[in-house]
């Protein structure tokens, strides 16, 4: 009598000693992570207040029309805006379909094969390689054989940095395809090619755009690539010559001793800060929108 009354309520309590410890974990967990998130947005606060806080004051319309100048003449960025666009565009222009085209053999061709390995593998390595190795890789295989930077060696450089951005979006987004749309296709006698092109980028084309988005706003702020490609100009100058660039500037005039140069850095840096949030957040909205 006494051990059919004395174990259900022991196992009673013992089971509520056991919710109430999950319960304090779990509130304990939730705690910390709010408590992180909380850490997290007071840095990001402080830096955007302090960009706009020194960055502010140096803006005007000279900003976007003159060049870098000495610091009594009180240049802009124009050149610097120039080429951090071209570098950046045509960067992304060579690294994405190059990206594009190695996630979609990832994703529809490779299945377990060595060579789909040895993609993925060298995609990953590079997805986590410091920027400043890519920009000596480019400077030894083409900067010293040609005895001079330039503006293609930049772009070269960013290009690398964006290709396993792509692959990695490109093969995620192909592979949340339905297997059903690519069998309806193929029964409707559809080479296997159209598919993927007409079928599988068609309802995957947001999450593209993100991953090309992304990889943009990855490579617009890089600085120690462009060190070693492209290094910098005073004036405006072609692809093939050495070409200025907002990260790179913004280096040179922060740790000068002129208030007007490190004034333009500070704006600069806002100008970068403020491209590259846009772009994360179009990103972000394109995600919304296919979810």
């Amino acid at each position: 009598m006494d051990m059919t009354t004395h174990i259900p309520a022991r196992d009673a309590r013992v089971a509520l000693t056991r919710g109430q410890r999950r319960r304090t974990i779990d509130r304990l967990a939730r705690a910390l992570a709010l408590l992180a998130t909380l850490v997290a947005l007071a840095f990001l606060t402080s830096i955007l207040l302090t960009l706009f806080y020194l960055g502010i004051p140096g803006l005007g319309l000279h900003v976007f029309t003159e060049v870098t100048k000495s610091p009594e003449a009180h240049g802009g960025l124009a050149n610097a805006i120039v080429g951090s666009v071209a570098q950046t565009g045509l960067g992304t222009l060579i690294g994405t379909p190059i990206g594009l085209l190695a996630g979609t053999y990832l994703a529809e061709y490779s299945g377990r094969s060595a060579l789909g390995q040895v993609v993925r593998f060298v995609s990953d390595i590079l997805l986590s390689a410091p920027s400043i190795l890519i920009g000596l890789f480019i400077y030894q295989i083409l900067v010293a054989p040609t005895g001079g930077f330039s503006g293609f060696a930049g772009a070269l450089a960013l290009a690398i940095l964006v290709i396993p951005i792509v692959v990695r979006t490109t093969e995620d987004m192909l592979r949340l395809i339905p297997i059903s749309m690519r069998e309806a296709s193929i029964a409707l006698g559809a080479p296997r090619w159209k598919t993927i092109v007409f079928i599988c980028y068609r309802a995957a084309l947001d999450g593209l755009l993100t991953g090309v988005l992304l990889a943009v706003a990855r490579v617009a702020g890089e600085t120690a690539p462009l060190l070693f490609t492209s290094l910098g100009n005073s004036g405006f100058s072609g692809l093939g010559s050495a070409m200025a660039s907002m990260p790179v500037t913004i280096y040179q005039y922060a740790a000068s001793a002129f208030d007007d140069w490190v004034q333009l850095a500070w704006t600069g840096a806002l100008l970068v800060t403020m491209g590259v949030l846009a772009i994360n957040i179009t990103a972000r909205l394109l995600v919304r929108r296919r979810q």
